[in-house]
């Protein structure tokens, strides 16, 4: 099982909002991730990214939204993907080209 999906998106929702509620009953927010952690059973980093990662997808912490990323992650992939196609076929290209010219001269 991969690391990211151990926990269910309610289980996530969850805890973010028990952070989020709880948070003026604790200095900061790393103290209000580490006393929910333990009740959820993750550790307090991972509940902490969760917590960030919720703050820029709701847009009161700058940074890049999970859609927008995923988007970009897509995209990058097509590039890369048609990067590749359009190496291969300049070098069938080039082969074609070079055994049309061999062809000739005979």
């Amino acid at each position: 099982m991969n690391k990211a999906n151990k926990f269910s998106p309610e289980v996530r929702e969850r805890a973010v909002r028990m952070v989020l509620e709880h948070r003026g009953e604790h200095p900061s927010l790393w103290a209000a991730t580490q006393s929910i952690s333990s009740k959820i059973g993750c550790s307090s980093h991972t509940l902490y990214e969760w917590v960030r990662r919720h703050e820029v997808d709701s847009g009161t912490r700058d940074g890049v939204p999970t859609a927008e990323r995923d988007r970009i992650k897509d995209l990058e992939r097509e590039v890369k993907e048609l990067r590749r196609a359009n190496e291969i076929l300049k070098l069938a290209s080039a082969f074609f080209a070079q055994a049309e010219l061999d062809r000739r001269l005979k």
